[in-house]
């Protein structure tokens, strides 16, 4: 595993029990995401691809998902 600084949503509340995505800038261009009640999952991008990621999920594109 490698050392990162993981960053919780402020949406996801104070609680440190609340489960939440992380997420983690890498080496260069890389970020890390991985849920908390899960943390040795880690699935890596490069920044480009999870921007076009958050974009879609604000536009909407995802929410017959969820």
């Amino acid at each position: 595993m490698f050392e990162a600084h993981w960053q919780k949503s402020s949406f996801s509340g104070g609680d440190p029990e609340n489960a939440c995505l992380e997420l983690a800038a890498g080496g260069g261009d890389l970020r890390h995401l991985r849920e908390s009640d899960d943390p040795d999952v880690v699935v890596t991008t490069d920044a480009a691809k999870l921007r076009a990621f958050i974009v879609g999920v604000k536009a909407g594109e995802f929410d017959h998902l969820v």
